[in-house]
């Protein structure tokens, strides 16, 4: 998760992930374990086509403090 503090670009949440994926923009997607399957799965499925790195989180909690915000987060993505 430091990479993810640490990035330049990022865009966080489920639909701003996906978008990234499929664009061909995600080098990176952190994922919380403790979100609902049905949010997650479609972006592990992208991820999977697209060839991109996923690295799971604990809670959602800490993937939202990471990304520097001050609510739960499902998904981000380091972007190229």
């Amino acid at each position: 998760m430091k990479r993810l503090k640490t990035a330049d670009k990022i865009v966080v949440g489920a639909k701003q992930v996906n978008k990234a994926i499929k664009g061909g923009n995600a080098q990176v997607v952190y994922l919380a374990r403790d979100a609902d399957q049905h949010i997650i799965a479609p972006l592990v499925e992208a991820c999977e086509g697209q060839d991109v790195e996923i690295c799971y989180v604990d809670e959602m909690s800490q993937l939202g403090k990471a990304c520097g915000i001050k609510v739960n987060a499902s998904a981000a993505a380091i972007l190229k």
